[in-house]
């Protein structure tokens, strides 16, 4: 795969030279609440590019890099599924590029790949996203409680989504 095209979005495989940028906006106060990090930001990035088990994709609007949208599969026949997850800059917020991008991850994943099934994880009181998730045809399915911990040491629930091909909305 070279790259996916949304409407308003490009999603190319993400390289070494995408590190710099990806990591500035990983440190922004709004991504790192929830995306979390340590001191160093970059080396985050990159083993996250590394680990051969995910596949991150940057995510380009007007050929500038505004985030990164990864996805992982469970290749078990009986379980068999992806899995997404995604950042984006603050400053593109609101303007319905993680929508777009979702949505262009989404029908890769069913049409390409053959992925029947979809899920993603918000955290329950991260509104902003279950929103951007829900156009693209995402699903709630249920809380998973005390899901991930915050970098405070507390618990934080988590909302289970998923969908079906047949729910993708194109």
């Amino acid at each position: 795969m070279n790259e996916l095209r949304g409407a308003g979005v490009v999603l190319r495989p993400s390289g070494p030279g995408d590190v710099t940028a990806l990591a500035a906006i990983r440190s922004t106060p709004e991504v790192r609440t929830r995306w979390r990090g340590g001191d160093d930001m970059a080396a985050e990035v990159a083993s996250d590019l590394a680990d051969p088990a995910t596949h991150c994709l940057t995510v380009l609007h007007h050929d500038r890099i505004v985030g990164m949208i990864q996805w992982y599969a469970e290749e078990e026949p009986d379980y068999r599924h992806a899995g997404i997850d995604l950042f984006l800059d603050p400053s593109v917020h609101g303007e319905g590029l993680g929508t777009d991008a979702v949505r262009t991850l989404a029908r890769h994943l069913v049409d390409d790949v053959g992925h029947h099934r979809l899920v993603i994880d918000p955290a329950a009181d991260n509104v902003a996203a279950i929103r951007c998730y829900e156009k693209a045809g995402f699903r709630p399915v249920g809380v998973m409680r005390q899901y991930e911990r915050d970098a405070d040491g507390s618990w934080h629930d988590g909302l289970l989504m998923d969908l079906l091909a047949s729910e993708l909305v194109r």
